[in-house]
């Protein structure tokens, strides 16, 4: 094993971003080293990149991308429980608690969760290291490309669906926004048991795209007849639950007129702008809920690969292509201009 390694390296002080040597690093207490064998790329690492995110949490100037990350367990540091082991399949948690507030140290869920890829380095490269409480085992048939996008793809809109929005089986339920989180999100809905399963995007792609998914019923969103048709295809209740996956500002107003009397819109896409709705008094008056959404919890990431392990989740669509990782800014860039609609994109150390 040599002493370097390839890292995609982003410098937070001057936003360059390259593919370049760094040494190999070596685990500590409790962490384990892995071996990248496939590692995402989210239109997060492209907002890091332009600089339109910021890390909340830096541990250096410079950060090693990616959040998305599964491989093999190469070495061992100091301290890591009996249960792992060098040489086994893993996939690794997007982030970890701080360990060090006040919440933390009275085992409550901690306000300062450091991302991995963001705050501290992450899976752009061909070793990582990770704390070993960040480890989920995953099965061996299992793609790697498949299991490194459960964090944040698809644990975000599981999280959302099940936590945040309360899924209800066969109740009405739609999506705003068929892209990469988008997609998951139609698949997990009907998963979930919620019925029917509507998908609202501009796109005939996209809409396609959610058909293929599990959708019942796959909707433009410039129709002026949006509204009319979705009551018509929920009995005239609308929807139980909306997920506005687009981070729009139109959507949001768009989605709430469409909610059922106790309706749900939970927001994941992000958007800086205000939050304006055309009739606000309505919202009252059906008492209904806006309901912000960031991010998932360990719990869901382990629920995903349960489901994975027997069968029930097939993530083999989710993978629009891969790319080595000395090619990683190309695949930014793809990203970026939406070539060929990817719902994700992989890199190969």
């Amino acid at each position: 094993m040599t002493d370097t390694m390839l890292a995609g390296r982003l410098d937070l002080l001057s936003g360059r971003f390259a593919v370049e040597e760094v040494p190999v690093p070596e685990p500590g207490p409790g962490q384990v080293r892995i071996k990248v064998a496939a590692a995402g790329i989210c239109l997060s690492d492209v907002h890091l990149i332009d600089g339109g995110l910021k890390p909340a949490y830096p541990a250096a100037d410079q950060v090693t991308l990616g959040h998305e990350t599964a491989g093999v367990i190469d070495t061992l540091g100091p301290d890591v429980p009996g249960a792992w082991a060098e040489g086994q399949r893993v996939l690794l948690q997007a982030g970890e608690r701080c360990g060090r507030c006040a919440a933390c140290l009275r085992f409550e869920p901690c306000p300062a969760v450091r991302t991995r890829g963001v705050d501290y380095d992450g899976g752009w490269a061909q070793y990582a290291l990770a704390t070993h409480h960040t480890l989920v085992a995953i099965p061996d048939d299992l793609p790697f490309e498949q299991a490194a996008v459960i964090p944040d793809a698809v644990s975000t809109p599981w999280a959302a669906i099940t936590a945040t929005g309360q899924v209800r089986p066969a109740r009405p339920a739609g999506v705003w926004g068929v892209g990469g989180l988008g997609a998951h999100a139609v698949q997990l809905l009907r998963l979930a048991g919620a019925a029917p399963v509507i998908a609202v995007d501009p796109l005939e792609a996209a809409r396609e795209r959610a058909l293929e998914f599990g959708a019942d019923l796959a909707l433009d969103a410039t129709a002026p007849d949006l509204r009319k048709r979705i009551l018509a295809a929920t009995g005239g209740r609308g929807l139980d639950l909306a997920l506005d996956l687009a981070g729009v500002p139109a959507v949001r107003d768009q989605a709430v007129r469409c909610l059922s009397r106790g309706g749900r819109l939970v927001l994941v896409g992000l958007h800086p702008g205000p939050l304006a709705l055309t009739d606000s008094i309505a919202l009252s008056y059906r008492e209904q809920r806006i309901l912000g959404h960031y991010g998932s919890a360990p719990s869901h990431v382990d629920e995903l690969v349960a489901l994975a392990r027997l069968h029930r989740l097939d993530l083999g669509r989710s993978i629009s292509g891969t790319l080595p990782l000395a090619d990683a800014a190309a695949g930014v860039e793809r990203l970026r201009k939406k070539e060929g609609d990817p719902i994700r994109l992989v890199l190969i150390p």
